[in-house]
């Protein structure tokens, strides 16, 4: 059984192909989302989902997320004792979904389809297939993010000939994909995006205007503790404002609350540089298809952050139309992943449906030009694959040698738009030899080799011989060698995760210490006794007791979550 995994940046969801459609997999909370936290409790188990997000605010130096921004780099996050780099906290996420998987289908899972947003480099893609690795899964194809939305979009319309446009933002991620649906075949025609757009950077501008209109010290947003506690309350806001026209940010300070109103113009004037970045991967694709806005038969939105209504008003005036949300976004890309699973294990019901996409961004190499004036000039960049090319691809690029005396060119890889690689992305060096004959220009053919993954190979021929020179990454941080990919694996392996039988208590708990920290006076004390009697409860083991006070505790805490005037007015009620 192949699964299909939407690997988000906020939240991460599992599916499957059985009887004939994708099935989400619910999680042991009984969740579909599961948020990409990782925490290491006092045992040194790891929690993942939402029990660890509960520990964001009580124990930000043993709990992370947002790593996915960090795939493909060398960033450390310690919790506790430990380092993570991205990929192993993604790893933890994953393992997670992978046991959900094998709960729901009753037997083991070995394989996985996982989305990446589309434009994510060959070093973040090759991270997330080191992800999967470390969670003891072969990653049979990694996604791109709108293909997958187009995917779970299109099977509703597989006799349908259109033209649709993907608006894809997630917590962290931006992308935007232009496909072409006819006689069961789905067709991406461009892509474009922004890894570094997201939901996130909503909350964050909510965070900067309350120190603004607060006038606080920068100095707070050095306090883990603090700066979790008013992400989670920008967060809140932020979500409350898609239900509603105002919403409040409030958080303590050294026994002081302090608050904030914010309301639909506020955000709206809060999110317009954000918004402004949305246009330009938008009108790229449109441009790379010479597609006009007009003509597009649907616009297909995913992602949760697509639920703010300042994200749909945008969309509505950018396309001079209502966008589709036939799909739960949330949802949506993972829907897609266990279509594309399907595909892969050659299920009877897709034996019609045919998925093509595109490189998302173009690669090349540095070159240095000759000028009029018989100058040169250095820094350059070469295209050898352009954006939106068809996939899989091979390309090749004839480049001479500068100089008939030189013994080696070095190839200095990139990926970008810009004219100059300064302002591009360096995927790695590739150094050729050449024989030290000064008589003979030396002519260098780079074939660029890229695949269904977006994954790259570089090979290099001088002077059309046998010998090939293969790309190796030099200096990137962002790769990890096989002898290291087997080291981590061994170290996870050995890394207790929390049972899956017991995570709602342990949730429940993390959610009572989170509350506990956030009230003051004889609610406090009241709920201390609480979480104390509630303990004494699981410690027995016996269900009939636990059952009844694990209802009975949810209760009382949503109680006190759910009055506004905590402080004043809640009055705890005795056993």
């Amino acid at each position: 059984m192949i699964i299909g995994i939407d690997l988000g940046t906020t939240n991460s969801l599992v599916a499957v192909w059985k009887d004939g459609k994708s099935q989400l997999v619910p999680n042991g909370l009984g969740d579909m989302l599961t948020p990409s936290c990782v925490s290491i409790d006092e045992d040194g188990s790891v929690l993942v989902g939402k029990a660890a997000k509960e520990r964001l605010q009580t124990h930000p130096e043993r709990t992370a997320a947002v790593f996915k921004r960090y795939m493909g780099s060398d960033k450390k996050v310690r919790l506790g004792q430990k380092d993570f780099r991205a990929e192993e906290l993604s790893a933890l996420v994953l393992k997670s979904l992978k046991a959900d998987a094998e709960a729901f289908l009753g037997e083991a899972v070995t394989e996985a389809v996982i989305t990446v947003p589309a434009y994510f480099s060959d070093a973040q893609r090759k991270a997330t297939r080191t992800a999967g690795l470390l969670a003891g899964l072969k990653v049979e194809r990694l996604l791109n993010e709108p293909s997958a939305a187009a995917l779970a979009y299109g099977m509703h319309q597989l006799n349908s000939e259109s033209r649709f446009l993907v608006f894809d933002l997630g917590g962290g991620t931006f992308d935007v994909s232009i496909l072409e649906l006819f006689e069961g075949v789905m067709e991406v025609r461009a892509s474009a995006g922004d890894n570094y757009l997201g939901g996130e950077d909503v909350t964050s501008a909510i965070v900067d205007l309350f120190f603004q209109r607060n006038k606080l010290a920068t100095s707070l947003r050095n306090n883990p503790m603090f700066m979790q506690r008013l992400g989670a309350s920008a967060e809140t806001a932020k979500r409350n404002l898609s239900a509603g026209q105002q919403a409040k940010v409030q958080i303590q300070l050294d026994g002081n609350d302090l608050s904030m109103d914010i309301d639909e113009e506020a955000l709206d004037k809060l999110c317009a540089p954000l918004l402004k970045r949305m246009r330009e991967p938008v009108e790229r694709a449109l441009r790379d298809t010479n597609i006009r806005a007009n003509e597009l038969d649907s616009i297909v939105l995913a992602g949760g952050a697509t639920r703010m209504p300042v994200i749909k008003r945008l969309v509505t005036l950018m396309f001079g139309r209502f966008p589709t949300s036939e799909i739960n976004p949330d949802e949506v890309v993972a829907l897609g992943a266990a279509v594309q699973a399907g595909l892969k294990m050659k299920d009877a019901a897709l034996e019609e449906v045919v998925m093509t996409d595109v490189a998302p961004y173009s690669l090349g190499v540095e070159v240095c030009m000759r000028l009029a004036d018989g100058k040169s000039s250095d820094g350059h960049f070469s295209p050898v694959i352009e954006r939106n090319t068809a996939v899989p691809v091979s390309r090749v690029g004839h480049y001479r040698a500068v100089d008939a005396r030189q013994t080696s060119v070095q190839l200095r890889v990139f990926q970008g738009e810009s004219r100059l690689v300064k302002d591009n992305i360096l995927l790695g060096q590739l150094d050729v030899p050449l024989q030290p004959d000064g008589n003979e220009e030396k002519a260098v053919d780079v074939r660029f080799t890229y695949d269904v993954n977006g994954l790259l190979e570089v090979r290099a021929n001088v002077n059309n011989s046998t010998e090939s020179h293969v790309l190796i990454i030099e200096g990137n941080p962002g790769m990890l060698s096989e002898e290291e990919i087997r080291q981590r694996f061994a170290e996870l392996e050995k890394i207790k995760m929390h049972p899956r039988d017991t995570l709602e208590m342990r949730t429940l708990l993390a959610r009572a210490d989170r509350i506990y920290q956030q009230v003051r006076g004889e609610v406090r004390s009241w709920l201390s006794v609480q979480i104390a009697e509630f303990e004494g409860v699981l410690e027995t083991q016996n269900p009939r007791l636990i059952n009844p006070a694990k209802n009975k505790f949810s209760d009382m805490l949503n109680s006190i979550e759910s009055d506004s005037h905590l402080h004043s007015d809640f009055d705890p009620q005795p056993n």
